[in-house]
């Protein structure tokens, strides 16, 4: 859904896990940060690389709808850019305050899509001093690989990874048969094949209506989305790989946060039982099932969704069933992260921050002289 749970800045500190024993000397308190402006959402996280990885030390996020009412006019709204300037300010404050020297700031579908995309992008510098990019789909669905790779399975030989978003859902098969042991961001190098899907949880509900979906108008949305699943080129060699088993799901997004919020029955969202959690092929039908029937009143007062994603969450949910139908895999990992710790683990690497301890020498034995 173009963003995580309702409390994404909640649970500091967040630890990402990485294979690097030492940090460099050059790097130690050196200040990160990410900023991810999508169809939906403003989100930035800043954080300090650690021996393992990365610690989370401030995070921002605010869903600001940029995207409302593009698929009707290509344009973004004035109402619409307003709330992400505002959005944008606070985080140009953020990283003012903590003196953030290495960051990367890009935005995703709606500033993509957008006719006066560009347009909106100089105003953000001239306003905010902030110098945005638009980042390609290919390099969205890189960003993606990165920031979950550590929860890719160690023995899987293939991941289906899937991003909802606002105004796009990227989809990429991992082919780790022959990966040789390689973890982290170097999974990056075992992308087999990738589509970016022109649909979102915003679009999609903007075409079929979000807030009382009846049966008909949900399998109306699944089959819009699923009719882009067929520019896939490597389709039938990924279902070939699923037969042949330890294939797993791994999505990252509102639409999956919420799910296993809802599977869970938290009374308040908590990334730390979400990130990283596993449903089975049942669950997630189970769960599908059970947001498709809650009127929409139910979804405002539902703790995981809530009312800025109510009229949204059918629409992740019809964009994953179609996902599901084409690509069955019978368990499904849930990642509460995803491009921003993408960004900060390619920052990251770039800098060299991570070195290899060198090999322990053992003094020879045998007399000395």
């Amino acid at each position: 859904m173009g963003g995580h749970g309702p409390h994404c800045a909640s649970g500091l500190p967040r630890h990402v896990s990485r294979d690097g024993p030492t940090i460099a000397d050059e790097a130690q308190g050196r200040l990160y940060a990410a900023l991810d402006l999508g169809t939906n959402n403003c989100r930035l996280l800043v954080a300090r690389p650690e021996q393992r990885g990365f610690r989370v030390v401030d995070a921002y996020s605010r869903i600001v709808r940029l995207g409302e009412g593009l698929g009707h006019t290509n344009r973004l709204g004035e109402a619409a850019m307003d709330r992400a300037l505002e959005a944008l300010a606070c985080c140009r404050d953020k990283l003012e305050d903590r003196g953030v020297e290495r960051f990367r700031l890009i935005a995703t579908e709606a500033c993509r899509a957008a006719e006066n995309g560009p347009q909106f992008i100089e105003r953000v510098r001239q306003e905010t001093g902030l110098a945005l990019e638009i980042a390609s789909r290919e390099t969205e669905a890189r960003l993606a690989v990165a920031g979950c790779a550590s929860l890719v399975c160690p023995d899987a030989n293939g991941v289906v990874l899937f991003d909802i978003g606002g105004g796009s859902s990227e989809i990429v098969w991992l082919d780790l048969r022959n990966r040789c042991g390689a973890r982290g961001v170097a999974l990056t190098r075992f992308i087999r094949a990738w589509i970016s899907l022109p649909v979102g949880v915003v679009n999609l509900a903007e075409r079929h209506g979000g807030r009382h979906v009846t049966a008909d108008t949900f399998e109306a949305m699944v089959n819009d989305a699923r009719s882009h699943l067929e520019a896939f080129t490597l389709g039938r060699e990924l279902s070939a790989a699923i037969c042949d088993g330890k294939v797993h799901m791994l999505g990252t997004s509102g639409t999956v946060t919420t799910l296993a919020g809802v599977h869970f029955g938290l009374k308040r969202y908590d990334r730390r039982r979400v990130d990283g959690a596993w449903m089975d092929n049942e669950d997630v039908t189970a769960m599908i099932e059970r947001l498709r029937a809650m009127p929409y009143e139910e979804r405002v007062d539902n703790p995981c969704i809530g009312a800025d994603r109510a009229d949204l969450v059918l629409a992740g949910c019809a964009i994953l069933e179609a996902i599901r139908r084409r690509w069955p895999c019978q368990r499904l990992r849930v990642a509460d992260r995803g491009l921003r710790e993408g960004i900060l683990m390619e920052l990251m690497a770039a800098d060299n921050v991570w070195r290899r301890k060198p090999p322990h020498r053992q003094r020879p034995r045998g007399r000395t002289r």
